[in-house]
């Protein structure tokens, strides 16, 4: 599991007094403890793979506008900083798919659900996040699913 995998980078992290990679994974753990706390209360169980790539993936989203804001306000030692935490985190997604083959997954879905026009755009994105959760970029996937689906 994912969580294992974090869990025993801490303590390598630990071990080779590496303090920035031991600062973020410990973040990590914690907005996964959060998210399954808040799971909890809504009477779910706690993140699967699955969610907590999502929960990765916005995590790595939230770093890289800091990191432009950073840069915009000359703080290079802050967006540096913010570079490493992504660089930490990003390597326990997939690898990310490439633009082409981003573009195949889309025809292919596309083909599956039978998707004739925009109204039946959820239903390729659904097919899209089942099968490749944590491999691509969806904001920029349903730009392309909506652009495919329109001719």
């Amino acid at each position: 599991m994912l969580r294992d995998d974090i869990n025993n980078a801490v303590k390598e992290a630990m071990k080779a007094k590496e303090e920035r990679k031991l600062s973020t994974l410990r973040m990590v753990n914690s907005t996964l403890k959060n998210a399954d706390i808040e799971a909890r209360g809504q009477g779910k169980p706690p993140l699967a793979d699955a969610d907590v790539l999502g929960v990765l993936q916005k995590m790595i989203k939230q770093r890289q506008e800091s990191v432009e804001l950073y840069d915009k306000g000359g703080r290079a030692e802050l967006a540096a900083q913010e570079r490493e935490e992504i660089a930490i985190i990003s390597a326990y997604l997939p690898k990310q798919m490439s633009e082409d083959e981003v573009k195949a997954a889309i025809s292919a879905a596309i083909a599956e659900t039978g998707a004739a026009g925009m109204k039946d755009m959820g239903k390729v994105i659904g097919v899209l996040r089942a099968k490749f959760a944590g491999q691509m970029d969806f904001g920029k996937a349903s730009g392309m699913v909506k652009a495919a689906l329109a001719g």
